[in-house]
Formats: C-alpha cells, structure tokens, sequence
C-alpha cells in the first residue's frame, strides 16, 4: 500500500512562479479545477480572486506578493492538492486569524476523514476538536487525552488554555 506523507511547516517555500503552479507544484498533471479547491479549503481563493491575474499571478522573491497568512494558506492548499493519507502540520495556522482557522479546520475535518493528521500547535483553539491531545514539556509528554478531559485535569494544559483565553480578552 502506497501512502503519501505531506509535511507542512511554517518555512514556506515558494518557486517564481503563478500562485497556481505554486498551490500544484510536484503534481504530474492538473485535473479540472483542482487548485480551486484546495484553495477554497485552504481557505485562500477569495484572496486569489481579488488579484488582478487572480491565480495567474506571478509571485516575487519568496512569496512577496502575498501575507505571511497567504503564504501559509497556499502552502496548505499545495498539501491538500496530493489528496495525502497522512498529513503533519508544522504550527501552519500561526499567521492567520481565528475566523479564518476554524474555517480551514473545518475543511481539514472533512478533507482527512479517515485519514490521519498530526497538527502542531501553540494555540488551543488549533488543537482543541482532536481526536487526542498530547502535551509535551521540555521533550517529555506531560499529560494526553481530549480537550475535555484536559481541562477537567486542571493542570498544565488547562492553565494554558486559561492564560490563552485571557490574552485573547485583553485584546
């Protein structure tokens, strides 16, 4: 059984190019509208579409043309692209807003039913619909589980997840 393994990180790579080859970089052919539909679940077309050459345009020297959230966004869509059977993000929604997070999540949810991902991450609301949760501290798991029986464990990932909440309030 063949299994296709994407690693997403937040170093993102970009090629000179369309952010259309960019999303079906290392695809042998493109079929239909495949790098719409990773972008829609990636959540980034409506940003394409607002580009004068919306996915024919061409993007400077390491993706200068688009966010720090764009690039991510792109570079989710160009894993999504190769429909993986594992797939590992890297901390890959760090530069997006929550809005917009819940949104990819969601598509993510979807997209990887039976499927398996492994999402790491600093913030709670990325992690907090998962199957399991392990928390680790200085390379050592600390506590596991779902984000429910966590947060009834009241120790470190609870106050995390307290802290989080405050920061969020405070802004």
């Amino acid at each position: 059984m063949l299994f296709t393994l994407i690693i997403f990180s937040s170093q993102i790579n970009f090629k000179f190019d369309t952010i259309k080859n960019n999303i079906a970089f290392g695809l042998s052919e493109l079929k239909g509208d495949e790098v719409e539909r990773a972008a829609k679940n990636a959540a980034v077309y409506n940003n394409i579409i607002d580009f004068d050459l919306k996915f024919e345009t061409m993007l400077g020297e390491r993706g200068i043309t688009l966010s720090g959230g764009q690039k991510q966004r792109v570079s989710i869509a160009r894993a999504l692209i190769k429909e993986p059977k594992i797939l590992i993000f890297d901390d890959c929604l760090s530069a997006v807003d929550t809005k917009t997070e819940e949104e990819i999540l969601s598509n993510l949810g979807k997209i990887m039913k039976d499927k398996t991902s492994i999402i790491i991450a600093h913030r709670i609301s990325t992690i907090k619909n998962a199957d399991q949760i392990i928390v680790l501290a200085d390379g050592e798991i600390i506590e596991q589980g779902t984000h429910h029986e966590l947060l009834n464990n009241k120790s470190a990932y609870a106050e995390m997840y307290d802290n989080q909440l405050l920061e969020e309030e405070s802004r």
